[in-house]
C-alpha cells in the first residue's frame, strides 16, 4: 500500500493544532540508522486507511517528496470522541532485518466442524491477532486458523497454528503457547421446577370436595 506524506518544518502544540485544522495530521518517521522526520499527511486519505487491516499488517510504501521509503504502521492517536486522528508514527524497515508484528487472524470453517454442524458448540474467540517474527519479505496479510477438525471441550492454541514460510512465533507466544479458540456446548438454563412446585401443591387438585364449612352455633335458648 502506498502512502503519501509532506515533511514539515514546523513542531510543537500550537503548530499541530494548526495542522490539524487545515485537515492535515501530523507524524513522524524513526527507525533504522537514519534520524527521524516529522511529516504531515492528508487527514481523510488516511483515515480511510486506517480503516483497511491490511494498512496495519503490511510493509508500506511511504513516498516523500518523489522518494519512497518502507515503513511499518507503529501507533496512531485518535480524538476521545471525534472521528479525528491526532498523530501517527511510522517504522523504517530493512530487507535483512527481522520484525516483530501482530497479525490477524481469520478463523475459517467453523461451519464445517462436527462440534458445530452435529453437536451445536459455541466456538469463542479468545485473541484476534497473534505476534509473529520474520523478515519484512515474508510478512504475511493474515493467518488463517483452520477450524474444520475443532472437537467439543477442546482449544486451538498458538503453536498449533500452520504457520507461513520465515514466519515464527515471538518468544514469549511460544513459551507461553495461549489459547485462541475453543468448541464448547452452550449451557441451557433448566426451568426453575422448584419454585413452581410449592404453587402448584396450594392449589387444590381438580375434583377435590371443597373444605367442610365451620359448624354453626346453635341457638341460645
Amino acid at each position: 500500500m502506498k502512502v503519501v506524506a509532506f515533511e514539515r518544518s514546523v513542531q510543537g502544540t500550537g503548530a499541530s493544532r494548526r495542522l490539524r485544522n487545515s485537515g492535515k495530521t501530523p507524524g513522524i518517521i524513526y527507525g533504522s540508522k537514519d534520524p527521524a522526520v516529522v511529516i504531515e499527511l492528508d487527514h481523510n486519505a488516511l483515515f480511510h486507511a486506517l480503516r483497511k487491516e491490511a494498512f496495519h499488517s503490511s510493509i508500506l510504501d511511504l513516498e516523500i517528496g518523489g522518494k519512497a521509503q518502507k515503513v511499518l504502521l507503529r501507533d496512531y492517536q485518535m480524538h476521545p470522541f471525534k472521528p479525528l486522528v491526532l498523530h501517527i508514527d511510522f517504522q523504517r524497515v530493512s530487507a535483512t532485518e527481522k520484525i516483530h508484528m501482530r497479525i490477524p487472524l481469520h478463523f475459517t470453517h467453523a461451519d464445517e466442524s462436527t462440534a458445530v454442524k452435529l453437536q451445536g458448540a459455541i466456538i469463542s474467540h479468545i485473541a484476534n491477532d497473534l505476534e509473529i517474527s520474520c523478515l519484512p519479505a515474508d510478512l504475511p496479510e493474515f493467518i488463517e486458523v483452520n477450524l474444520a477438525n475443532i472437537e467439543v471441550g477442546h482449544s486451538i492454541h498458538a503453536k498449533d497454528v500452520a504457520l507461513p514460510k520465515g514466519v515464527s512465533l515471538v518468544l514469549h507466544v511460544e513459551q507461553e503457547n495461549p489459547v485462541l479458540v475453543n468448541a464448547r456446548i452452550p449451557t441451557v438454563k433448566a426451568a426453575d421446577t422448584e419454585e413452581a412446585a410449592p404453587a402448584a401443591a396450594a392449589a387444590p387438585a381438580a375434583g377435590a370436595a371443597a373444605p367442610a364449612d365451620a359448624p354453626k352455633e346453635k341457638d341460645k335458648a
